[in-house]
């Protein structure tokens, strides 16, 4: 069996529950996000300078939690009784919408339906959802997660070309 796939499943695993003990939103979508950066950093330098790789991977994970909260810090919420037509990022928020629809579509179907399927659901059901979907493209969760996370880069690049053009 591969182990290097087992251990890349379970520091995931680990790093889910990181993020939940942490109350996060998305504790998937986190741990995803630091064992990317972690891969990035991999990329980059051939090796990391760390005795534990798992350690390492918290130290990235911490950042990544940080980063969350400021974004959520940042989040502004209108009260019920605002119109939202007078709302500023309104507009900004329907053109992002519309441009990333558009690279959406520019995907091939069975990448754009499996990018949406892999985001679709909540915490338990979201994980539920990616293991079926996994086993019904008979594919380990480890590819499944592999290429989203492509497909997510290539939506990630997509979009920011198309509102550099705005």
């Amino acid at each position: 069996m591969d182990s290097g796939g087992e251990r890349y499943l379970e520091m995931r695993r680990r790093l889910e529950l990181y993020f939940e003990r942490r109350n996060c939103l998305a504790p998937d979508e986190l741990a995803d996000e630091t064992l990317n950066r972690v891969a990035r950093r991999l990329e980059e330098e051939g090796s990391i300078a760390a005795d534990c790789p798992a350690q390492f991977c918290y130290v990235i994970a911490k950042f990544v939690f940080q980063e969350s909260l400021r974004r959520t810090n940042t989040l502004v919420e209108l009260p019920p009784d605002a119109p939202l037509a007078t709302a500023p990022q309104v507009e900004t928020n329907e053109h992002v919408l519309a441009c990333l629809d558009d690279c959406l579509q520019s995907l091939a179907a069975a990448d754009r339906e499996l990018i949406v399927e892999y985001y679709r659901g909540e915490q338990r059901a979201k994980i539920e959802q990616r293991r079926a979907l996994a086993a019904r493209l008979g594919v380990s969760t480890n590819a499944l997660t592999i290429r989203a996370c492509r497909l997510r880069e290539k939506l990630e690049r997509s979009l920011k070309e198309r509102l550099s053009e705005r």
